[in-house]
C-alpha cells in the first residue's frame, strides 16, 4: 500500500536529474579549464614581455580578472524557479 504523503527530496524524474547533474559537472569543468587557459596566457605574456608587461599584457590580464571575479568563475547555470534555493549547488 502506498503512502499518500509525498517523498521529500526525491526526484520526480531520476533520469532527468542524473542528466542534469552530469551537465552541471561538465559546465563546471569547462569553467575551470577556461580559467586555467586564461591564467596560462597571462603567465606566458608576462614572461615574454618582462618589464613591459604592465602595458603589453593589460588586455590578457583583464580578461583573466573578469572571469575569475564572476560567481563560480563564469560557470553556466540553469534558470531556476527559485534561485536562492539552488545557490551554491
Amino acid at each position: 500500500m502506498h503512502s499518500t504523503r509525498t517523498q521529500r527530496g526525491r526526484a520526480k524524474d531520476p533520469v532527468a536529474y542524473l542528466q542534469a547533474a552530469e551537465q552541471r559537472a561538465r559546465e563546471r569543468q569547462v569553467a575551470y579549464e577556461t580559467v586555467k587557459l586564461l591564467r596560462q596566457r597571462v603567465i606566458k605574456c608576462y614572461r615574454k614581455e618582462g618589464v613591459n608587461h604592465y602595458e603589453k599584457c593589460r588586455k590578457v590580464a583583464q580578461d583573466y580578472y573578469n572571469v575569475v571575479i564572476q560567481k563560480d568563475v563564469g560557470q553556466l547555470h540553469p534558470e531556476w524557479a527559485n534561485p536562492e534555493m539552488n545557490d551554491g549547488w
